[in-house]
Order: C-alpha cells, then structure tokens, then sequence
C-alpha cells in the first residue's frame, strides 16, 4: 500500500483549564489521508479541528496517539519540510511588505534568491496580489492577509498543504481565487487537507471529507457516499400563472416559493412533479425547470451535528 500523506493513530488531545479542569478536545482520532487528495476537515467551533492541525503542524504535542506526515512523525522537523501550513488566524511582521514576506519564507527553505525572486512573483499571480506586492502587511486588509497566508504557505511548492480555514474573511472571488489554487494543487498530484465552515465549497473540491464533533470523528467518506444519490425532491419552476391557479396547484405540493413572476411547486415524486408540469400548461403558465434535489453537504453535516448533541447529552 503506497504511504499516506497524513496517518493519525488513536490521537488525543487533553488541556488543563486555569481551575484544574480537564478538557479534551481530540478523542480517539483515527484518520488517513492519501496522497493527491483533497480532503475536507469539517466541524462546529469547538470541535477540535484547529487542535487536529495544530499538532499535524508541530505545534503542539498529543497527549496521547500518534500522527505522521509521509511516514514521519509530526514531532520531529523531518515531517514539517515537507508541508506549507496556513493557521487559522495567520499573523505576520506588519512592517513587511508582501514581496518581502514571501521572499523571507523562501529564504527559511534554503531558495536562492533568482529561484526566490521566480516564485514571489509567481504566487503573488496566483492569489490575485501581483499589485500589492509591495504594500507593508500593515496596510492589507483581512482578506489580503488570508491571500498572502496561502502564498507563504505554498513558497517551497510542498507535497502536502495543511490549510486551517483558508476562506475565512474573504470575499466571493477571493473564495473562487482559493478554490482555484486547491484544484491545481490537486491537478499537480499534491495533497491538501483543508478545514471550513463554508460548506458549499467543500461539496465542488473536495475527494473525501470528514466530520469531526466534540472531538470526534462521526463521518468520513467520498461525498458521493455520505450524500448519497436518492433525490429527496424535485422543484418545478412556472411563470405566467395566476393567484387563482398558483394555489390550486399548490395544494398537493410540499413547498410552493413565490419570487415575482416566478412560482417554484416543490414535490417529493416524479410522477407528481409530471402531474404538476401538466397542471402548468393546463392553467396557461410555462415550466421554466425542473431540478431533482439530493441532500446537500450542508444537511447531512447538520444532522450528524444534531446526532453528536443527542449522544453528547
């Protein structure tokens, strides 16, 4: 079997509070992560994510367990030469500008200064910085931040990427801009292992995922898997119709949305969103879509979230 890029074995994690209190915020973790994958560390505030990546990262010691990087243990500097490490709340030298920061990166991996002075200007491109490169770190705005975070974290193009957060703060196309770097991450047979809220964004670059709640790991699998394929309904989308029929229609449907002239009947079968089309055209209106619904990401994350509270209490 080829070597993963992350193996966690029985990790635990336990904090001692200022009143002598025990807390643990990782229990029991198993996880693998192959080589070349995206995968996708999902979890509420809280659940242990951070604390997961903070000991892949080095910094921080188990309390129990073990984690290796290709085969090398996380507690040794062997394992960190091979990954760029984004934390959740990147914080930099603020009078640096943002060329000097990726510069001073290259120089902490041994690059020499022309491949250096290559790769700055490279990845300043690649996360849409190529005209602030040399503004001071002072004057860039939180999304900026996370911009030049990403950058520094892929200066020695790293085998594995380990991201905590990697959208946080940013806008619309600065989350394109990311998702964009991670699938050519992924198109360049690298590895990424990624935490987020941002659960749409999970479900178009993501391999695999894993759910993790009160320290835990509840669900992990490809999301084909954990979705599943059944379509749980159908919505059907009319113009042209009036009060009168909108509610006639309405009657045997689970969802009826009105948005302007646009009307969306939600059914829960085939034939009865066959019924509905028919009912349309028959009241004079026009079928503008038909779009079968499966479960989202975002619902399946919400119910394991509610399983783990159930179990919890």
């Amino acid at each position: 079997m080829q070597m993963a890029a992350i193996e966690i074995e029985s990790l635990s994690k336990t904090y001692r509070t200022a009143w002598g209190k025990s807390v643990r915020a990782v229990q029991g973790l198993n996880l693998r992560v192959e080589r070349g994958e995206v995968f996708g560390f999902l979890g509420p505030n809280g659940a242990g994510k951070t604390t997961t990546i903070k000991i892949l990262a080095g910094l921080l010691r188990p309390t129990s367990g073990k984690a290796r990087i290709f085969g090398k243990d996380v507690g040794g500097v062997d394992s960190r030469a091979l990954m760029g490490f984004l934390p959740e709340h990147p914080s930099f030298y603020p009078h640096l500008t943002g060329y000097e920061l990726l510069d001073l990166s290259g120089q902490l991996f041994g690059m020499v200064r022309q491949e250096r002075k290559e790769r700055v200007k490279e990845l300043l491109s690649l996360v849409g910085l190529e005209d602030a490169g040399d503004l001071q770190l002072s004057k860039y705005s939180r999304g900026m931040i996370q911009r030049i975070g990403v950058a520094q974290a892929l200066i020695d193009r790293p085998e594995l990427s380990i991201l905590d957060e990697p959208m946080a703060g940013l806008d619309p196309l600065g989350r394109r801009d990311v998702k964009e770097v991670i699938l050519g991450l992924r198109e360049q047979g690298k590895t990424v292992f990624f935490s987020t809220h941002i659960l749409p964004d999970v479900e178009l670059i993501c391999d695999r995922v894993g759910i993790l709640i009160e320290g835990r790991l509840v669900s992990t699998g490809r999301l084909d898997d954990l979705l599943k394929a059944d379509v749980e309904a159908i919505d059907v989308t009319a113009t042209g119709l009036q009060d009168t029929s909108i509610r006639s229609i309405g009657q045997s449907c689970q969802r009826v949305i009105r948005s302007g002239e646009r009307v969306q009947f939600t059914v829960l079968t085939e034939s009865r969103a066959d019924e509905v089309q028919s009912l349309i055209r028959s009241h004079g209106g026009r079928v503008q879509s038909l779009v079968p619904r499966s479960k989202t990401l975002e619902e399946h994350f919400l119910a394991e979230v509610a399983e783990g509270e159930r179990g919890g209490g």
